[in-house]
């Protein structure tokens, strides 16, 4: 589910894990560092939207090709460098197997490999990426584009995991593909739960929740049942935050020791939010975030304190 650029061509995370990093030289503390997290540059929903369209509009992306294009020069700029670069999901709009789908990706595709190479992309996968019940068709094209759906990796001593939200949403087509994610979930949190990582994050698109664990059930949520036994294993194995987007406004709030952050998009506000990216700092003890505009990023970078924190240890 991501893909790592060298040069103009994408190298996709295979075998459940991401080359641009390599585990035994990022298993140990380094001290602090950051990185940047978007949404939903999802090509094609702006128009779709502004029509009131959504399941068959879309034929236009020139806005969110400008947005995500200054995403990634505002990223560019940074100095220090980020870690990495992940995108939560909803990379295009078109749904799997509808017009413009091959397109948007091939625009997409486009404004990404400008990243600075030195900044790795990690790509989530969405329910438009995959369909909102995905089959094991849809996933395999997604494994074709961007690579593996779901898979871990470790930046100085951190441990993320990057799951496919899909299947907690509706796995009816592909109850098989869940129960191997579920597995293999449960093998990365023994890692976590023996505290093996200075701490562990997830990627997803779908939030668990948007402001409280006993909230109504929601198109932008996980079910209740699901995500209560989901929250309960992932802050039983001591993971520290979950980030996600689909929202497309901010969001967010704790359940026991985990925080769920939930980020706008990159592409279409469907709130009073701006286009924009998350600046996330880990240090030794804990994980500081905060929401910036294209625009303020574009222009004056990440504010001093952010940048103290990463001084500091």
């Amino acid at each position: 589910m991501s893909a790592v650029k060298v040069g103009n061509v994408f190298h996709r995370a295979r075998d459940r894990t991401l080359d641009a990093f390599v585990a035994e030289e990022e298993q140990e503390w380094k001290g602090p560092f950051y990185f940047i997290q978007g949404a939903d540059p999802q090509f094609g929903l702006m128009k779709a939207w502004s029509t009131g369209d959504c399941d068959h509009g879309g034929d236009e992306w020139d806005q969110e090709i400008r947005l995500t294009e200054q995403a990634v020069q505002a990223i560019n700029k940074l100095n220090p460098k980020p870690k990495f670069f992940v995108l939560c999901g909803d990379l295009i709009h078109a749904m799997p197997g509808t017009p413009w789908r091959k397109e948007q990706t091939e625009d997409l595709q486009r404004v990404l490999k400008d990243l600075d190479r030195e900044i790795p992309l990690v790509l989530v996968s969405g329910n438009h990426d995959l369909g909102n019940v995905p089959t094991a068709e849809t996933i395999e094209e997604f494994h074709h584009t961007w690579g593996d759906d779901y898979f871990s990796f470790w930046v100085g001593g951190v441990l993320f995991l990057v799951l496919n939200s899909q299947f907690w949403y509706d796995a009816s087509q592909c109850p098989a593909l869940k129960q191997a994610q579920d597995c293999w979930l449960d093998q990365q949190l023994s890692i976590a739960r023996q505290r093996k990582c200075r701490h562990a994050i997830v990627f997803q698109h779908i939030p668990l929740f948007l402001h409280s664990i006993d909230e109504d059930d929601d198109y932008f949520n996980l079910t209740k049942a699901v995500r209560v036994e989901l929250a309960d294993k992932l802050s039983g194995a001591g993971i520290k935050a979950v980030f996600s987007g689909h929202y497309h406004r901010n969001a967010g709030g704790t359940y026991q020791n985990l925080d769920m952050v939930v980020s706008s998009a990159i592409g279409c506000q469907l709130g009073k939010d701006t286009h924009g990216l998350r600046v996330v700092v880990v240090t030794a003890e804990k994980i500081v975030h905060r929401y910036y505009s294209l625009d303020e990023l574009s222009k004056d970078g990440i504010e001093d304190d952010l940048m103290e924190l990463m001084k500091k240890e």
